[in-house]
């Protein structure tokens, strides 16, 4: 019975339908349901059958309410009210998507209705679905602009999205037409005032903000609240703390206060405050220059700028962190800390063998300092200087063995992680996967080594230890060295998948491209050396085969007795006949253990994408967007893995079925290309983001080369992570071939970078052949060095 007028009497009972729901009056609702679908000419009609089953579904009677719904939307399906009835069904079984549905279908139909636009924004809310909020509640302002909520919700809507300047005209708009006498307090008009207050400091407009709340002081409520706007009592606290400990001399002053640098407001309190003392310190050696008394000792000064080095190195202005390390160098060249710090901003810049330098300087200072020693080798190793850092620790491990394999003996693996990823982005894959399987090696030790506890603890009654130890045995492969470790392992057998090394000369080749003349000197004499080593083994196991029977027999049992293991050789490692099946035992540990990790699933796809395994892909991108959907290598993740479904047309029905399905959910029926430009769009301040939507929008389309280099290489005001390691990023992808052939604009990047961070090599004019050759053979490898440590 489509789209049948009721007459009025008839009309007047859906009416009191309609009131009867919203008043909670669901029995009487179903009576006048009843009265209208009685009468044979109405039993049909659509919009009372929906209303019907809505009453029903408040009844808790909920087969029946969709059964009633569906069929008074298929009676009428050009009805706003039928769709809008079936969305507010689905709402209340959380089915937001498919209300958000239904609720636009009703909209098609009666695109001014309020009350659908106030439920799809509600929806829209919920869901964060933040640019279609925004949209709803622009219509509904147009239509009741003297509403409040109008405005109100319009102006959420661009705060939320961190538009603040829309934010706050549309406040300041709707404050101006609120009529409050100065004098009067009143409770809803004071916390418009703090809400606009709290926008004013959320976008950095910290003087506005104190202007703002010093005027409209008196019409505000929370007479605290104002107090903590205004910082005063910050300050006031933060000035004493900071005096008593400078005066005292306190190193690790500025590690007890970096929690406080997630608030850009304290700490530019903080700022202004040392920088203050710094100036009267240098002028007449009290913290304020119109104080009297004792004067501070020359000490004072000196705290104060480490301290400033060490908060401007924080804030990334590198250039004033030197500056202020640098005075104080000059004026103490004693001190190991300083050194410590200077290391620790080159570090920061990217400038690593300049941060080994310093390091070694500090180390210098206090041989026996082991911290010190172990830092300074953990920065070699940084700059990829593996020999020099294994003579840095040989000072204190044992006389008369490498310090190599001392360090292996001893398990040091923070050594030996950092010693992967040297190798790693050096491109000696071989040894790097020998680190890798040490390290797995030790895991194993560890867990082998339960057994000897078994009996000493029930023996011993050490029961609480016994279980301790056990609970942590069980998730021993969740600590992060193994994680590490197993994620340099997965990335170099995926390389070596990729591309296979076919001759010890090929792979000799490569490794020369990367190393300089004395490193490649040694490089090729250790290959002699391992050449003869292995004739001497051949011999050996010659020899061993034509002993007598008896004599081999009680060799092998001693062998097997002694428990010797396989030797691990580098030229066989990377030249492995299975690399993904290696790689798949490494990553097992990680699947079990650290599933909260969006990294191992993302580690998972890329094999699994390259054994073609489309459910196990599925199910990896799946767990990887349920921790986090907006992540970069995810994003390009799902393109690729979509784009690799589309191309198999021979997959089986049930296969395809699966796969179309949970698509449907992560892409919302979006083709790859609008798919790829909203992600760019919702991302439009993050460089990271922006790099590998770029990447996909030049892997989905070679005609946009130039439109993606352009979203990949920005560097206006409006980018948040214009930080070393996001940037060398960008360079290494315009070298790769990600963006294909590149190399003017490259240099014009690099360029740009180097005007931004002029102290960084990598963005140096003289940056050589074999170091850009070096990035593009392993693009992600200098970003890991970069990383702040704590």
């Amino acid at each position: 019975m489509p789209n049948v007028q009721l007459p009025p009497k008839e009309n007047n009972l859906f009416k009191r339908i309609l009131k009867c729901y919203e008043q909670k009056q669901y029995k009487n609702g179903l009576k006048f349901c009843k009265m209208i679908l009685s009468n044979p000419k109405f039993a049909e009609h659509g919009e009372t059958l929906a209303m019907k089953g809505l009453t029903l579904n408040c009844l808790g009677k909920k087969e029946e309410a969709y059964e009633f719904v569906r069929k008074g939307l298929r009676n009428n399906v050009k009805s706003h009210v039928c769709w809008h009835v079936y969305g507010l069904l689905q709402r209340s079984d959380k089915r937001y998507d498919e209300a958000i549905k239904c609720y636009r279908n009703a909209l098609k139909l009666d695109k001014d209705n309020l009350q659908i636009l106030r439920d799809l924004s509600l929806l829209q809310i919920q869901m964060r679905d933040l640019e279609g909020y925004r949209e709803t509640r622009y219509q509904l302002l147009q239509l009741r602009p003297t509403q409040r909520a109008s405005w109100i919700g319009y102006a959420i809507a661009h705060h939320l999205l961190k538009d603040y300047e829309m934010a706050l005209k549309l406040l300041e708009e709707f404050r101006q037409t609120q009529q409050v006498p100065p004098s009067k307090v009143d409770y809803e008009y004071s916390e418009l005032i703090l809400y606009q207050n709290q926008v004013m400091r959320e976008a950095d407009l910290f003087q506005e903000s104190l202007e703002h709340i010093e005027t409209y002081e008196k019409q505000v409520c929370d007479k605290l609240l104002v107090e903590e706007i205004k910082g005063e009592k910050f300050r006031e606290l933060m000035d004493k703390f900071l005096r008593v400990n400078f005066s005292k001399g306190c190193p690790p002053l500025f590690t007890t206060l970096k929690s406080l640098y997630y608030n850009t407001e304290k700490v530019s309190i903080i700022q202004e405050l040392v920088t203050n003392y710094e100036t009267s310190l240098k002028t007449c050696d009290f913290f304020s220059p119109y104080e009297n008394g004792e004067k501070e000792p020359p000490t004072t000064l000196l705290w104060v700028q480490y301290f400033l080095a060490q908060h401007f190195d924080k804030l990334g202005q590198y250039s004033l962190a030197l500056d202020y390390i640098n005075a104080a160098i000059a004026s103490t060249p004693t001190l190991i800390e300083l050194f410590y710090m200077k290391a620790k901003i080159y570090k920061h810049m990217g400038n690593l063998r300049e941060a080994v330098k310093w390091m070694d300087e500090a180390q210098s200072l206090d041989t026996a300092d082991r911290f010190i020693n172990s830092k300074c080798a953990k920065y070699m190793l940084r700059a990829n200087m593996i020999k020099e850092a294994e003579e840095m620790c040989s000072k204190f491990t044992r006389e008369g063995t490498s310090a190599m394999e001392n360090l292996n003996e001893m398990q040091c693996m923070w050594f030996q992680t950092e010693c992967i990823s040297a190798y790693q982005r050096l491109g000696r894959y071989g040894d790097a996967l020998k680190k890798c399987h040490e390290v797995e090696r030790h895991f194993s030790e560890i867990t082998d080594d339960q057994f000897d506890f078994h009996t000493y603890c029930m023996r011993k009654m050490t029961l609480r230890a016994y279980v301790d130890l056990l609970r942590l045995e069980d998730i021993l492969r969740r600590h992060g060295f193994y994680f590490k470790a197993a994620r340099s392992a997965i990335e170099i057998y995926l390389k070596l998948y990729d591309n296979p090394l076919t001759s010890e000369s090929k792979q000799q080749e490569r490794n020369s491209e990367n190393l300089p003349a004395k490193e490649l000197k040694k490089m090729l004499s250790k290959q002699r050396r391992a050449q003869k080593k292995a004739k001497v083994e051949e011999r050996k196991h010659v020899e061993r085969e034509h002993q007598p029977k008896n004599q081999k027999k009680k060799r092998d049992e001693e062998e097997e007795t002694s428990g010797l293991k396989e030797e691990l050789l580098p030229e066989k490692l990377e030249r492995i006949e299975n690399p993904l099946e290696e790689a798949i035992k490494f990553l097992i540990p990680l699947k079990n253990l650290v599933a909260d990790n969006i990294d191992t699933h993302l580690l998972a796809f890329e094999i699994y994408f390259r054994k073609g395994k489309f459910l196990l892909m599925l199910q990896s991108v799946k767990r990887a967007f349920a921790i986090n959907k907006n992540n970069p290598w995810l994003h390009e993740c799902l393109i690729k893995f979509s784009k690799s479904v589309s191309n198999h047309s021979n997959l089986p029905d049930i296969v395809s079925k699966v796969l179309s399905q949970e698509m449907q959910k992560i892409f919302v029926n979006k083709d790859l290309e609008s798919f790829n430009e909203d992600f760019l769009k919702h991302n439009a301040t993050s460089l990271q983001h922006l790099l590998s939507g770029a990447k996909m929008m030049y892997f989905l389309d070679k005609s946009r080369q130039e439109k993606a280099i352009a979203i990949a290489t920005r560097l206006d005001e409006a980018i948040k992570d214009k930080n070393v390691k996001t940037l060398i990023k960008v360079s290494e992808a315009l070298l790769d071939g990600s963006f294909g052939s590149c190399h003017s604009q490259y240099e014009e990047y690099r360029m740009a970078c180097h005007k931004l961070l002029p102290f960084t090599p990598a963005f140096l004019p003289a940056l050589s052949e074999v170091g850009r050759h070096g990035a593009a053979l392993n693009p992600t490898a200098n970003c890991d060095v970069l990383a702040n440590e704590t």
